[in-house]
C-alpha cells in the first residue's frame, strides 16, 4: 500500500487528492493536509468582499465531504520536510501541527511514499510597513479579499463608507496591490469594478473617488506581460482595452507603485521614476505579497537543506530552468512541465506553491533598484490542470510502475479563462470574459505576439455575467464530490 501525502486543500491541493483517491482506490492512502477546515471557492470572495454573498455560501466543511470518499483528513499545516528519513530510517516523512480536529498545537511525524505540496502562498502582509497586523492578516487600516473571512470584513468596512455616502460625504477608495512584487491583479480588477458597479446601483456613485494603485507599468499587464486579444473580431491589445473600461467608469490610475507603508488613511508609494507620493484613503483593500508558506527541509542526519528544495521566497523547486539569464533569453520551455522537484522523484509541487523560472512581465526597477514588477499569476483554472496532472502522474507511478511522471501541466502550453465581474445581480451585473492561449508567452511558436491571436479574446457583457453564476455552481457541486464530479472539466 502507498501512501500519497497532499499538502493544502485549495483548487490545486483538493483536485490532485479527489483524482488520486478515485483513481487509486482502497488499496492505497491519500492524505490531505491543510489547516483550515473549510474549503473555499475564493472567485467567490469578490461578491462576500461587496456584500452580496454571505460567507457561508463561499467555503464549505471539508472533513465531510473527504469521509465520504475515504480521504484520511488533517486539520494541521506542515513544518518541514524530511525527504531522506532520519538516521534510524530511510522513510521520508514531513512534520504537521495540528490546527484542530481538538488536536491543536499536537505535532506529527506523517511518512509518504509521494508528496504533493499544493500548500499555496503565505498572505505576507507584514512585508509592507501598516499593511499587516503581524499576524498574516491586514493591519487596522486597509482590508483584504484573499480569504472568505477577510472578505466579510471587507464588505462590513466598506458598508461603512457607503453609508457616509448616503449622506452625501464624498469618499476615497483605494483598491490595488500592496507592494511591488505583488500577484493576483485580476482578482484586484474584478473587485474595483464590482465596488463601482454597486455604488451606481445604489445610487451614490457621484459621491466616490475610486483610485486603482499597482505595480504594473501599463494598465491590462496582469502579471502576464499584457496580451494581444480579439475583440468583436478585431486585435487590439489589452492595455487599450482595460484603459478604455477604466475610463468609461471613471476609475483614476496610478501604475509602477510600489507602497512603502500604510497609515490611518494614507500610504506612502515609490514609484518607477523614483519619486515617493502619497495617496489619501477612506477605504482601502490592497493585496499583500505572497510568499511561500515557510516549509523548512532537512536531511537524514538533520541538518537544514531548505534551500535544496526550495527558492528563496519559500516556493518549491520543480523541473523547471532557474538558470539566471537576461529578460530578452528567458523562453516558454524554461517553464515547468512535470511539476517534479529535480533531486526527490517522490515529491511534487503544483499551484502557487512550485517556484516560477521568472516573472511574466518585463522586470522593471526604480533607479535605486527597488524591484516593481508583478509576480507570474498561478492561481484558479491552472491550478486545477496542475493539481490533476500530478495526481495522473502518481496514480501511474503507482499502479502501472512508471518510472518518470507520465503528464505534464506546462503553463507555457495551456490556456485559460478568466471571468470576472462587475456586480452579482443576474441582470444588471456585468463581466469581462477573457480567454487566454497560452499563459505564458511562446515567442517562438507565436513570433509576433507570444500568444494564439485567435483564441485570446476578451468580451465584456450580461453573458459573461451568467457564466460566472454558472462557474461558481458547477465548480461548489464539483469541490462537493457530488455524483458526476469527474465528468466536470
Amino acid at each position: 500500500m502507498a501512501r500519497v501525502v497532499i499538502l493544502g486543500g485549495g483548487v490545486a491541493g483538493h483536485t490532485a487528492a479527489t483524482f488520486a483517491k478515485e483513481w487509486l482506490g482502497e488499496e492505497h492512502e491519500v492524505v490531505v493536509v491543510t489547516p483550515d477546515g473549510n474549503w473555499n471557492w475564493t472567485p467567490s470572495n469578490i461578491w462576500v468582499g461587496t456584500g452580496e454573498m454571505r460567507k457561508e455560501d463561499a467555503v464549505f466543511p471539508i472533513a465531510p465531504v473527504y469521509e465520504k470518499v475515504g480521504i484520511d483528513y488533517r486539520e494541521a499545516k506542515a513544518v518541514s520536510i524530511h525527504p531522506e528519513g532520519k538516521s534510524d530510517s530511510d522513510k521520508a516523512f514531513v512534520t504537521i501541527e495540528y490546527t484542530g480536529q481538538g488536536k491543536a498545537g499536537q505535532s506529527e511525524e506523517l511518512s509518504y511514499d509521494y508528496l504533493v505540496n499544493a500548500t499555496g502562498a503565505k498572505l505576507d502582509f507584514d512585508a509592507t510597513p501598516g499593511l499587516g497586523n503581524g499576524n498574516a492578516e491586514p493591519g487596522p487600516h486597509t482590508v483584504s479579499v484573499c480569504t472568505a473571512e477577510q472578505a466579510l470584513h471587507a464588505s462590513e468596512e466598506l458598508e461603512k463608507v457607503m453609508e457616509k455616502m448616503r449622506k452625501g460625504q464624498k469618499q476615497t477608495i483605494l483598491i490595488g496591490m500592496g507592494h511591488g512584487m505583488c500577484t493576483y491583479q485580476g482578482a484586484v480588477f474584478e473587485y474595483i469594478f464590482s465596488i463601482e458597479h454597486k455604488l451606481r446601483e445604489e445610487g451614490i456613485r457621484e459621491y466616490a473617488e475610486i483610485i486603482y494603485i499597482s505595480n504594473e507599468s501599463f494598465l491590462g499587464d496582469f502579471g502576464m506581460g499584457g496580451m494581444h486579444i480579439k475583440m468583436g473580431g478585431y486585435a487590439g491589445s489589452s492595455k487599450l482595452f482595460t484603459e478604455s473600461l477604466y475610463n468609461e467608469r471613471d476609475i483614476k490610475w496610478i501604475l509602477g507603485a510600489h507602497v512603502t507603508k500604510v497609515e490611518e488613511g494614507r500610504v506612502t508609494y515609490k514609484t518607477l521614476d523614483g519619486d515617493t507620493h502619497e495617496q489619501e484613503f477612506d477605504f482601502a483593500m490592497l493585496i499583500p505579497l505572497f510568499a511561500g508558506v515557510g516549509i523548512k527541509a532537512y536531511d537524514k542526519e538533520g541538518n537544514d537543506m531548505t534551500d535544496k528544495l526550495f527558492t528563496p521566497n519559500g516556493f518549491m523547486k520543480v523541473d523547471a530552468d532557474y538558470t539566471p539569464k537576461p529578460y530578452e533569453e528567458w523562453k516558454a520551455s524554461d517553464w515547468p512541465s512535470t511539476l517534479q522537484n529535480p533531486d526527490y522523484k517522490n515529491i511534487f509541487a503544483a499551484g502557487i506553491a512550485f517556484a516560477p523560472p521568472h516573472s511574466i512581465s518585463k522586470p522593471v526597477q526604480a533607479p535605486d533598484g527597488t524591484p516593481i514588477t508583478p509576480a507570474a499569476p498561478r492561481t484558479g483554472m491552472p491550478n486545477a490542470m496542475m493539481g490533476k496532472a500530478v495526481a495522473a502522474s502518481i496514480r501511474d507511478m503507482i499502479l502501472e510502475g512508471a518510472s518518470e511522471p507520465t503528464h505534464t501541466a506546462n503553463m507555457s502550453e495551456m490556456g485559460a479563462t478568466f471571468v470576472t465581474s462587475a456586480g452579482k445581480d443576474f441582470f444588471t451585473g456585468t463581466a469581462v470574459a477573457m480567454t487566454i492561449y497560452p499563459i505564458v508567452p511562446d515567442y517562438e511558436k507565436y513570433p509576433d505576439t507570444g500568444r494564439d491571436i485567435n483564441i485570446t479574446t476578451a468580451e465584456i457583457g450580461l453573458a459573461a455575467h451568467w457564466t460566472k453564476h454558472i462557474q461558481y455552481h458547477i465548480f461548489m457541486y464539483k469541490a462537493k464530490l457530488l455524483p458526476g464530479w469527474t465528468l466536470i472539466p
